[in-house]
Formats: C-alpha cells, structure tokens, sequence
C-alpha cells in the first residue's frame, strides 16, 4: 500500500515511496466518454513533456484506449484532460499511465547518516537515537560557547564598573602613559576601589569569574585588580559612556548575565533541562516551518503489479481433454433457446473436445485440482486470452504437472476467506472437507489436496461455508443430498469417506453445493445425448451421506448417460459443450421444469456420433449489458416432456 514503503524504509533504512498525480475519471460528451482529469503532477514532472510521451506511447500502440489529449490549464489551475475511447476501461488505462509514464514517479528512501564519524544506514529508532544524540552534542557545545562568551562579558562589565567608579584616576594614569601598551599595563598594575563591583555581585548566587585568569586579578575585599581584557575595553571606552545613565545599564546588564549564567550552567548540569531545550526548539521550528500535509498517503497498493494492468472481465476457462486450456470473453457468445445448434468454442485437434468449463473474472484464481490429487495455482489472465477461433496453449505450458498426470476439476477463487473450506467429491463416491485456508498458500510445485487411490478421479471441487448442503449426482440418473455438516473437515493429506454408494460401472459426474441464502433453486440435467430438464431442488429428499440416492433423471436410450448438473435459478443462463467442441448458451428459463422421475426435453442438437460432455452455469451478474437472444435457434415446437 502507500505507506508500505514508508514503513520498509523505518524497518531497514531503505525504502521506496511512489508519488502519484492527483487524478479524477469524469464522464463528458453525448456519448459518455470517460475522460481522466489531471490536477496534479508529482514533484519535478514537466507538464509539456508528459503529454508528449503519452502521445508517442499511443502513436506506438503500447498504450491503447486514448481518444484525444488536452492541456486546459488556466490561471485557476493545472487541468490535464485524457479523453479516453468509448467503452474503454478507465482503470485499466489509469494504471497503465502510472506503469509507463511519469504520472507516477518513485523517490528512494536511504537514510544514512554519520555516526562515529562514519556513514552507517540507519532504521528509524537508530536513526532518531543518532538525530538526538547530534542534538544534544550541538546544544551542549552551543551552551558552552554561549556560557563563556556570557562571562567573558561579565568580566568586561566588571571592568567598566571599576572605571566608572575611579574614571578620574584612570584618565590621569591615562594621560601620563606614552603609548596605548603602557596605558593598559599601568591600569592592570594596581588594584582600584570596587564598591560598585560589589553592589553588582550582591545578590548574585555565583560570581561571573572566567577560567584562566592571573592570579590576583578580580575583586579582593574592596579592591579589584584587572585583567587585559577590562583594561583594554576601558581605553576603548566612548566619552558618552561615563554619563551616570551608562552606570544603570551596566547593572541591569550585568544583572541579566549573571541570570543567563545559571541558566547555561543549569542545561549543562541537567539531562532532563538539556532534552527540554531540544524539545522546545523542535516545537519552535515545527511552529515555524510546518504545515498541512499537501499530499495524500495512499491506503491501497501502489506498486503496480500485472494484475492492475488487467481489465476485469467475466471469462469461459475451458480446459480440453488433451490438455489445452484458454480464457474466452462470454461475450463472444449471444444466447441462442434451446435446440440451437451453438456455436464452436475453437477448432480441436482431432479425437480432442473441451471437457471443463468454469466462469471466472480475469483477476481471480484458478484452483486446479489433478486426477493424482493434487492441487495447483493459476491466475485467469496469465491464461491465453484468445477468439472462438483458436484452440487455446497445453496446460503443461503454465502447470508442471507429471507424466500421465491431467486435471479434473478447476475451481475459480476470488478469496481465500477464514471460515470456508473446499469441498470435494471423485468419481467413486468419496467426499471430502478441507479448510480453504489450506490452500492459501501458493506452491510453484503445487500441494497435496487428496489422497486418492487407483482409478479415482476428483469429478467436482466447490467452495462451503459450514451450513451448506451437499448433492451428488451418478451417471446413473441417481441423486443423494446430505447436510455438509455429516462430513468432518479434514486434513490435505486425508482420504475422506463415502458419500455415496455406487453399483459397478457407475460412477459420480457432479457435486452440487447448496447454499442457505439460494431462493427456489433447481437443478438443471443434462445427459449425454442432448437431453436435460429442470427440476426444483426441494424434490431432493436429505437423508444421511452414504446412501444410493433418488431417481434424478431417466436414464434411457434416448437420453444416454447422465453427464452433468448445475444449480440454475430463473435469470441464469447455462453452456453445454460437446465432445467436438460445439457450445450453445442458453436462458435455464426456457428449460422445462420437471419432476424427478421424467426424460427432460431436447437442449442441443447434435450431429452424428458427437455427444454432450458437460454443463456450466452462467449467473446474471455475468451478462449484464449483453443483447437479446440471438443466434441459431432451433424448431424445438415438437420437444415434449416424457
């Protein structure tokens, strides 16, 4: 975040703070184009040059999305305006502004200082020990210096005081002197009345004496004897000084002195007088100098990673049965009714089709769980974004994954929230609970999710939050729905137990997760000759995990093996591949709602030995702003529920 750079440079000495322009995203002109407004710019960045490497990072297609750029800076301000294209991400573009140009800048943190005479990189308690230290060392030497220039005056004030009082003496022995040396040396040879020095010192709780001094000089009894320095600054002594005015400011001077020399003595002789006056200094400059902060400490991140440069947007991860994965925008496909013909999803290599489909936002992350019961990290936009036209990159390429080993069910994940877990369920019938906290941790080498034995695969993997409830679904046409609670959570490493029992040669192809907040759901089946139907969810009776489950749909010559369920509610929509890599999107509405104990109706055509391979549940969130149905559609006047 913003301040992580301030905090790394406290903790280590080094650090880097990004600065940012001030930016808002306005919408303007009839067609509701974005526009991004430049108020500010960070320190020693030149408003000219900016605009001129924006404009060549547009010319030269690295920055995409820039319609128009203008500098509408008045007396009022700065206004830079980025007029983006329609449709554009705004953010997006933001971020790539401050990835690529000086919209967001970088100054070095390096806090190095002398100590003990040589350069040490400090963190922040070291470097505030060694500040005050430098304080103290600086006002203990200012006190020294102001304390003697303090008595050095004194001691001159002294002198005067002893001129005023014998200034007639003086003048003579003045007078008679041939030269200014003879004149000082006959004014320190003999000791002088001193009444006056001794009304000075009245009073005073230690006389002004300096260090060094002759012996003999200063006052003795009622004489005084002077040094050098007072007979010198007597023979420098104006005519206008021996008004008895001067003889009251030299009191009140000296008087002032010898205050201001117990008070340098006292910051010398005390810790705590001397770390107050530091204080108080600080406090006078921050009174002096300091004012609003002018910028902003951001909350969010502002080291940019890839991600920031990705737009959101809700994507088809389809994985083929030889190991080719892609990312799709679902917008390349309108919804058809039912019975279309759909369209192809990518061209297969031959003995090839799509057999996974998950719906994903590009910024989420791909769970992916192996048929050796492993599991693996991906990121939707490392994934190859490609049309409907290509056929996608080898899994290998962004997974290593062992020989013989493929995956079998991909999960996508926005979070890895406390208090969920990942419910899974392979091909036998085994189910198992794992926190989803186990899996927060990313491995290149990817971890353990379950422990699975020969000629087991993980068929289904979904997210509960410890009230949900949990349906199987056989080939068979069979259903069993238990409660997730009959199921304890268990470590990575865990096998699991039965959640369903199964008759040879069948097997579990769906694991549904219900959700307590679900209104009216129902589950929508599909079997491998294009047949499918609806059916509320409420006619799933709950009984205890490890039983065989109710009649779900009819298996028959017709319909063929079942090979998928999703939950559907009324605005959702589904997509349904086939083992040709045919995929048809459509409304769950359109679909007849039936009993459990029924055939369904006809959802895809299909040509000549090609089957239906799996199902995939879009939600409405994901085609907000999509067109009506369109596409291929198909004379379905004839299907009839059986």
């Amino acid at each position: 975040n913003g301040s992580a750079g301030i905090r790394e440079a406290y903790l280590t000495g080094r650090g880097k703070i990004y600065v940012r322009s001030r930016v808002t995203i306005e919408e303007e002109g009839p067609g509701r184009r974005q526009a991004l407004i430049v108020t500010e710019l960070p320190y020693q960045v030149n408003k000219a040059r900016l605009l001129e490497k924006i404009a060549e990072l547009v010319k030269e297609g690295r920055l995409e999305g820039i319609a128009e750029l203008r500098d509408e800076s008045d007396k009022s301000g700065m206004r830079m305006v980025i007029e983006l294209k329609r449709g554009e991400n705004a953010d997006v573009i933001l971020n790539n502004l401050y990835q690529l140009t000086a919209l967001q800048t970088v100054f070095g943190i390096n806090m190095v200082a002398l100590e003990d005479g040589q350069p040490k990189l400090l963190n922040l308690p070291q470097i505030l020990k060694a500040f005050l230290g430098h304080r103290r060392e600086v006002v203990t030497r200012r006190t020294l210096y102001d304390l003697r220039k303090s008595r050095e005056r004194a001691h001159v004030l002294e002198g005067l005081a002893v001129a005023l009082e014998n200034i007639d003496e003086m003048i003579a022995v003045i007078k008679s002197a041939p030269d200014p040396a003879h004149a000082r040396v006959a004014l320190t040879a003999r000791s002088w009345s001193a009444h006056f020095v001794e009304t000075l010192l009245h009073g005073a709780s230690s006389p002004a004496h300096l260090e060094g001094l002759s012996p003999g000089v200063g006052l003795a009894g009622t004489r005084y004897t002077l040094s050098e320095a007072q007979a010198q600054a007597i023979l420098d002594l104006r005519l206008h000084r021996l008004t008895g005015l001067e003889r009251d400011k030299i009191h009140d001077e000296y008087q002032e002195i010898l205050k201001r020399i117990a008070d340098l003595a006292a910051i010398l002789k005390s810790e705590t007088r001397l770390l107050a006056v530091i204080r108080e200094e600080l406090l006078a400059i921050k009174g002096q100098y300091g004012d609003a902060r002018r910028t902003e400490i951001y909350a969010g991140r502002l080291d940019l990673s890839r991600e920031d440069l990705i737009a959101q947007e809700t994507v088809g991860v389809t994985l083929s049965h030889a190991g080719y994965v892609k990312a799709q925008p679902l917008a390349d496909y309108r919804a058809q009714r039912r019975g279309g013909k759909g369209r192809s999803f990518g061209r297969m290599r031959e003995e090839d089709f799509v057999d996974q489909l998950v719906v994903a936002n590009t910024h989420d992350t791909v769970l992916c769980f192996s048929n050796r019961g492993k599991a693996y990290w991906l990121k939707v936009y490392e994934l190859p974004q490609t049309g409907h036209g290509a056929q996608g990159r080898p899994i290998v390429n962004f997974l290593p994954l062992a020989e013989g080993e493929k995956l079998t069910a991909i999960l996508p994940l926005s979070s890895f929230e406390e208090g969920q877990s990942v419910f899974m369920a392979t091909s036998d019938g085994t189910v198992k609970k794992t926190p989803l906290a186990d899996f927060s941790r990313p491995r290149t080498s990817g971890i353990v999710a379950i422990d699975l034995v020969a000629g087991n695969v993980l068929v289904g993997a979904g997210i509960t939050g410890g009230e949900s409830g949990i349906v199987l679904f056989s080939d068979a046409g069979k259903a069993i729905r238990f409660r997730e609670g009959d199921v304890r959570s268990m470590g990575r490493n865990a096998r699991g137990v039965r959640g369903m029992a199964l008759r040879e040669g069948q097997r579990v192809v769906s694991l549904l997760i219900l959700d307590s907040g679900m209104t009216d759901p129902a589950v929508l089946t599909a079997a491998e000759n294009g047949y499918g139907k609806r059916t509320p969810v409420a006619e799933f009776p709950c009984h205890n995990r490890g039983g065989q489950g109710v009649i779900a749909m009819q298996v028959t010559q017709r319909n063929g093996r079942i090979v998928g369920a999703v939950l559907s509610g009324e605005d959702d929509e589904v997509m349904m591949i086939t083992d040709a890599g045919s995929l048809i999107r459509m409304r769950a509405r359109e679909i007849s709602m039936t009993g459990r104990n029924t055939q369904g109706v006809r959802l895809m055509g299909l040509g000549p030995d090609e089957h239906l391979v799996g199902l995939e549940k879009i939600e409405e969130a994901s085609i907000l702003g999509e067109g009506e149905n369109g596409g291929e559609t198909a004379d379905n006047d004839h299907d009839t529920d059986l």
